[in-house]
C-alpha cells in the first residue's frame, strides 16, 4: 500500500501577501473643477519629473453614480495619499468618499499629506464657510443616512488636524519696528505666506521626495525578504559614530542582491555627508569605455560639474585633490580588479568619517586591498525563498507542490526566484507544469539558461525592446530615449510588461537591469547566428570591428554601438558594410574615424556619434525616421543644406563641435523639441528658420562665442529654456513675441547684452533670469519688474557701466529718476585723471511686481550706500538674498521687512560695519571677510529659532568650519 505523507504548507507560500503590495507612490485627491487645469497639473508633472508614479483620475465622474472601485483600490495601492484640499472640495461626495478610504488607510502606514488650496484649515476642521455649505446640502439631500455625513465631517476633521502645507492668497501680516525686541515679539503671532504657486508646489514635491526616498529602494525591492537583517548589519558595518574613514565590502556570489543592499544602504544615509557618488556596475562599464568614463561619473557626483579625464593616472590625480578632507560616501558596484580600486577610490583620498563601499564576487579582492570590514551575502533559506516566490507568482494552494520543485531547484538565488516568480504569475496549472519540464531540464550552474524561460514569455515586441535595452539603453534615463523607442511601437505598456517580468527596474528614471539578466539578453543575440554579420544587435567593439574590417554587415543588424577609446590605434576601416544595413535603427559610435561615410539606413532612429572626423555628412543625407542626431566634439564645419523631410526628428545635439560656423534650415523639421548647439565656438549665425519651430523646448546656444545676433523676433510659443551664457558677442537682446508664454528660464550670463527690450515683458511665466557678469548693464532693467513669475533673479557681476566722456566736468546726475545714487568724481581736470571711483550698479526705488521672487543674487555689483531700495516689502516672497562682494557700510532696515528670508550672505563686503536687525525666520547669516564689522573675526554668524526659544550662535573660525563642512543648526 502506498504511503501518504501530510504537505504542510507555510502560509505565507499559498496566498498572495494579506496586504496590497504598493503599485502607486502617490494617489491625487482634488476636487477637479477647482483645480484640474492648473494647480493640480502642475503638481502631477512636478512631482512625475521626480520620478514617481502617481495615480490622477482625469475623468469627471458623474453624479449619483457610487464611487469606482477602481479609485479605491488605487488608494489602497498607494504609499502617500495627497488630499488637495480646495474652496468647492466638500461638494464633492466622491472626494469625500476618497476621504474616508484614505482615513481608513493611516491606520494601515499609508502616509497623508493635506494640502490647504486658499482655504484656510481652520474652516476645514470645523467645517465653515463653504465647507458648511456644502454640508448642509449633504444634510438635506441624505436626511435618511445621517451617518453617511457625519462618517465625512470625521474624517475631513482629521485629516485637516495632520501637519500639511498650506497656500494663501493674502499676506496678512507685514510688520517690521525699529528696535530687536519688538522684532522678536513677532514669535507668537501669525503669518499666512503669499508663497508664488510654482515655489509652493516646489516645496511640497522636496517635502514628498524626502519622505519617499529613503524608503524607495526598501519599498521596490520588499519582496527581498532579508533586506532589513542585511541593512542592520551593514549599519553595524559602516558604525557612523566613528571619525576614521571606513572600507566596507559587500560580497557574494552574483544575483544574490550585493547592489540591491548597497543601493538600500547608500540610499539611506547619503544625506549625512558632503557628496556621494554611486558607481554602478564598475566591470562592466570599465570593459566597454575604460575606467576613465567611471572617474569622470564620479567628478560629476562629488564637484557637481562635468570634467574631462583624458587618462587614468590624470583622473586619479584630479580625484584625490577634489576629495581631500572630504567626508563622502561612495559605492564601487561589482569591482573585479584591484586597479578598479586603485582608480576610483585610492586609500588615502578621503578626509574623516567617510564611507566607503564595495561588492564584490571576490572575497580575495577586498584581502588585498585591505577591506577588513566585509559583509557576506549568501542566499536565503527555505522560507525566505518560499515567501520571496509566493510573493511573485501569487501561487494558489494546488500549485503547492510545483512551488516548492522551483523553489529547491533556484538554491535560494533571490535574483533566480523572482524572475520565475514573476514569469509564472497569474498562469494555469499546465502553463507551471510545462515550466517545470523545461527548467528542471537546465544544469543547475547555467543560471542564463534558467532566466531565458521569462524572456521566452515574452510577445516579440516585448522580446525586441528588452534585447534593445540590454544592449544599449541600460542606464539611460527612460525619459531621454522614450521618443526613440515610440519610434518603434515599443508602447508603456511593453515596458511595465518587463518591469512586472522582473526584467527590468526603473530607478531614478533611468533603465536598470541585473547584469546577469543583461547577459541573457547577450546569449540570446549571440545566440541568433554563428555570423556576427548576421547578429541583430552588436555592442562589444571587437565585434562591431570584425564586421567593419572584413565587410561582413548584412540586412540582419538592426543596432550597433562602438565605443573607441581616444589613444586606441586601430586599422582603416570599411564604410561598405553600412550601405548594407537597410535595417539599422540604432547607431552609436564614439571616435571611429572613417575616411568616408555614404548612406545610412533609411530606418534610422538613432544616429549618436562621439568625434565625427570628417566636416560634413553625406550631401543626401536623408534619414525620414530619424528621432534624434547627436553628434558631441565632431569635425563637421556645416550641417547639410538638403536637411528636408526630418520629420521626426526631435533633437539635434552638436556640443563642442568647434568648426561648425553655421546652422541649416530648419524648414524640413517641424517637430524639433530641442536644439543643442553648446560650445559650437565657430557658430556665428542662427538661420532665421528657427523661428518657425513651434514645438521647440529647448535652445542651448552657450558658449557660442562668435554669435553676434538672433533673429530680430523670438516667438517660439513651447519655448521652456534659452540659454545664451557666454555669447560673449552678443550685444542686442531679441524683440519677444506675444506668444512666449511657456518660457520658464532664461539665461543671458557672460553676455555683451547692454538692455533688455521691453517687449520682456511677454515672459509672464518666466521663473529664472540669469544676468551674471553682464558687464554692459548699466542699470536694473525695470522692465523685469513686468515678470510676476519670476522666482529667481541673478545679477552678481553686474557693475554698470562708467560715463563714455573721456573727462567730466561738474556733478553728475543720476542716469534715472527711479534709480539710485551713482556716485562719480565731481570734477577732473584736463591735466590730470584721478583714480576712478568704482561704478554702482542702478537699482529701482522698490521691486514692485517681484512678488513671487525667491532668489536674488546682487553679488559683486559694487552696490555703495543708498544703493538698495528703502521699501524691500514688495519681495515678500524671498527666501535667500545673496549681497556678497559690495561696498555699503550698512543695510537699509528694509531688509526686515523680508518676512520670508532664510539666507542672507554678506561675505567679503570689506566696508560693512554693522549687522541689520533680521526677523527670528532668518535661519543663516554669513559674514565672512567683513573685515570692518565690530569684533571682526573671520565669523559666520547663524540665527536659529523655533517655538520655544531663540539663539545667536557665532560660529567658530570660518577655516574650521571649511575643515569640518558641517554647520550645525539648533532647532
Amino acid at each position: 500500500m502506498a504511503s501518504t505523507r501530510t504537505q504542510v504548507v507555510p502560509p505565507s507560500f499559498c496566498s498572495p501577501c494579506s496586504k496590497p503590495q504598493p503599485k502607486n507612490d502617490i494617489f491625487l485627491n482634488f476636487r477637479g473643477e477647482d483645480t484640474r487645469d492648473n494647480f493640480i497639473d502642475h503638481l502631477y508633472y512636478a512631482l512625475k519629473e521626480k520620478g514617481f508614479i502617481i495615480f490622477k483620475d482625469d475623468k469627471e465622474l458623474v453624479p449619483g453614480n457610487p464611487i469606482s472601485t477602481k479609485l479605491l483600490d488605487a488608494i489602497e495601492k498607494s504609499r502617500m495619499a495627497v488630499i488637495i484640499l480646495s474652496k468647492n472640495y466638500a461638494y464633492s461626495t466622491w472626494c469625500l468618499e476618497e476621504l474616508v478610504k484614505i482615513v481608513e488607510g493611516i491606520k494601515g502606514g499609508l502616509k497623508v499629506l493635506p494640502i490647504f488650496y486658499h482655504v484656510d484649515p481652520c474652516h476645514v476642521r470645523h467645517q465653515k464657510e463653504t465647507f458648511a455649505m456644502a454640508f448642509d446640502e449633504h444634510e438635506k439631500r441624505l436626511h435618511e443616512n445621517p451617518e453617511k455625513v457625519q462618517m465625512w465631517r470625521t474624517a475631513l476633521r482629521e485629516v485637516a488636524n495632520l501637519s500639511g502645507k498650506t497656500l494663501m492668497k493674502e499676506v496678512e501680516m507685514l510688520m517690521s519696528h525699529p528696535k530687536p525686541k519688538r522684532v522678536q515679539s513677532m514669535r507668537n503671532q501669525t503669518f499666512k505666506r503669499n508663497w508664488p504657486e510654482a515655489e509652493f508646489i516646489r516645496t511640497i514635491v522636496d517635502w514628498i521626495f524626502s519622505e519617499l526616498k529613503d524608503k524607495r529602494s526598501i519599498v521596490y525591492e520588499d519582496s527581498f525578504v532579508r533586506i532589513a537583517s542585511r541593512v542592520e548589519e551593514m549599519n553595524s558595518c559602516l558604525d557612523m559614530n566613528l571619525n576614521e574613514v571606513r572600507f566596507i565590502g559587500i560580497c557574494g556570489k552574483s544575483g544574490m542582491g550585493k547592489t540591491t543592499l548597497a543601493r538600500v544602504v547608500f540610499d539611506m544615509i547619503y544625506n549625512q555627508f558632503e557628496a556621494c557618488s554611486f558607481l554602478e556596475n564598475v566591470k562592466e562599464v570599465s570593459e566597454a569605455h575604460g575606467l576613465e568614463t567611471l572617474q569622470e561619473q564620479l567628478l560629476c557626483d562629488i564637484s557637481k560639474g562635468a570634467l574631462r579625464v583624458r587618462d587614468v593616472t590624470r583622473g586619479i590625480q584630479v580625484i584625490r585633490n577634489i576629495l581631500r578632507d572630504k567626508k563622502v560616501l561612495i559605492v564601487a558596484d561589482d569591482v573585479s580588479e584591484k586597479r578598479h580600486l586603485e582608480a576610483l577610490v585610492g586609500k588615502s583620498w578621503f578626509g574623516p568619517r567617510s564611507r566607503i563601499i564595495v561588492t564584490t564576487e571576490d572575497e580575495r579582492l577586498l584581502k588585498s586591498y585591505e577591506i577588513q570590514t566585509v559583509c557576506k551575502v549568501d542566499g536565503l533559506n527555505n522560507d525566505e525563498a518560499q515567501r520571496l516566490f509566493s510573493h511573485k507568482a501569487h501561487c494558489e494552494n494546488d500549485f503547492v507542490d510545483l512551488g516548492n520543485n522551483f523553489v529547491t531547484y533556484a538554491q535560494g538565488n533571490p535574483l533566480l526566484l523572482k524572475v520565475l516568480g514573476s514569469y509564472l504569475c497569474k498562469r494555469t496549472k499546465e502553463e507551471w507544469e510545462s515550466a517545470w519540464n523545461q527548467i528542471k531540464a537546465i544544469p543547475k550552474e547555467n543560471i542564463l539558461e534558467k532566466l531565458q524561460i521569462a524572456y521566452n514569455g515574452l510577445e516579440d515586441l516585448e522580446k525586441k525592446l528588452f534585447l534593445d535595452i540590454a544592449c544599449f539603453f541600460k542606464g539611460e534615463d527612460q525619459n531621454r530615449v522614450a521618443d526613440i523607442l515610440e519610434s518603434v511601437c515599443y508602447s508603456d505598456n511593453n515596458k511595465r510588461k518587463l518591469i512586472d517580468k522582473s526584467l527590468i527596474t526603473i530607478v531614478e528614471g533611468k533603465f536598470c537591469m541585473h547584469h546577469l539578466i543583461q547577459q541573457m539578453g547577450w546569449k540570446i543575440v549571440y545566440g541568433e547566428s554563428m555570423d556576427l554579420g548576421r547578429c541583430s544587435r552588436l555592442w562589444h567593439y571587437t565585434d562591431v570591428l570584425d564586421v567593419l574590417k572584413n565587410n561582413i554587415g548584412t540586412e540582419r543588424i538592426e543596432g550597433m554601438m562602438l565605443n573607441m577609446t581616444p589613444n586606441e590605434e586601430h586599422e582603416e576601416l570599411n564604410v561598405e558594410p553600412f550601405s548594407k544595413m537597410n535595417k539599422l535603427r540604432l547607431l552609436k559610435i564614439c571616435n571611429l574615424h572613417l575616411p568616408r561615410l555614404i548612406n545610412l539606413s533609411n530606418e534610422l532612429r538613432l544616429l549618436e556619434w562621439h568625434e565625427y572626423p570628417l566636416k560634413s555628412l553625406p550631401n543626401c543625407f536623408q534619414l525620414p525616421e530619424l528621432v534624434e542626431l547627436i553628434m558631441h566634439r565632431s569635425c563637421i564645419k556645416e550641417l547639410p543644406r538638403e536637411f528636408s523631410h526630418l520629420y521626426k526628428l526631435k533633437l539635434i545635439d552638436v556640443s563642442d563641435s568647434q568648426n561648425l560656423c553655421g546652422t541649416p534650415n530648419f524648414s524640413g523639421m517641424p517637430n524639433i523639441e530641442r536644439l543643442i548647439f553648446q560650445g559650437c565656438t565657430g557658430l556665428h549665425a542662427l538661420h532665421p528658420s528657427v523661428g518657425g519651430l513651434k514645438r521647440l523646448i529647448l535652445l542651448n546656444l552657450k558658449d557660442c562665442k562668435c554669435l553676434e545676433n538672433l533673429p530680430h523676433e523670438i516667438n517660439l510659443k513651447s519655448l521652456k529654456v534659452l540659454i545664451l551664457s557666454g555669447c560673449s558677442k552678443l550685444k542686442k537682446f531679441p524683440k519677444i513675441g506675444r506668444n512666449m508664454k511657456s518660457m520658464l528660464e532664461l539665461y543671458l550670463d557672460r553676455t555683451a547684452v547692454e538692455e533688455l527690450p521691453s517687449s520682456i515683458k511677454h515672459l509672464t511665466g518666466l521663473t529664472l533670469l540669469n544676468l551674471q557678469d553682464c558687464k554692459n548693464l548699466s542699470s536694473f532693467p525695470s522692465v523685469i519688474c513686468s515678470l510676476i513669475s519670476l522666482e529667481i533673479l541673478i545679477l552678481s557681476g553686474c557693475k554698470g557701466q562708467p560715463p563714455k566722456a573721456r573727462y567730466l566736468l561738474g556733478p553728475i546726475s543720476t542716469l534715472s529718476s527711479i534709480c539710485a545714487t551713482l556716485t562719480l568724481p565731481y570734477t577732473c581736470l584736463i591735466d590730470r585723471q584721478p583714480e576712478p571711483e568704482p561704478i554702482s550698479l542702478l537699482l529701482p526705488e522698490s521691486f514692485s511686481g517681484l512678488s513671487s521672487l525667491v532668489s536674488l543674487d546682487l553679488s559683486g555689483c559694487n552696490l555703495l550706500d543708498g544703493a538698495l531700495p528703502d521699501d524691500l516689502s514688495y519681495l515678500f516672497s524671498l527666501t535667500s538674498l545673496n549681497l556678497r562682494n559690495n561696498n555699503f557700510t550698512c543695510l537699509p532696515y528694509s531688509i526686515s521687512q523680508l518676512l520670508n528670508l532664510k539666507l542672507l550672505f554678506l561675505d567679503h563686503c570689506s566696508k560693512l560695519q554693522s549687522l541689520p536687525y533680521l526677523l527670528l525666520s532668518t535661519q543663516f547669516v554669513s559674514a565672512q571677510g567683513c573685515t570692518s564689522l565690530e569684533n571682526y573675526s573671520n565669523q559666520v554668524v547663524v540665527w536659529t529659532s523655533d517655538a520655544a526659544d531663540s539663539l545667536l550662535l557665532i560660529a567658530m573660525a570660518w577655516l574650521m568650519m571649511m575643515k569640518e563642512k558641517l554647520l550645525m543648526f539648533l532647532c
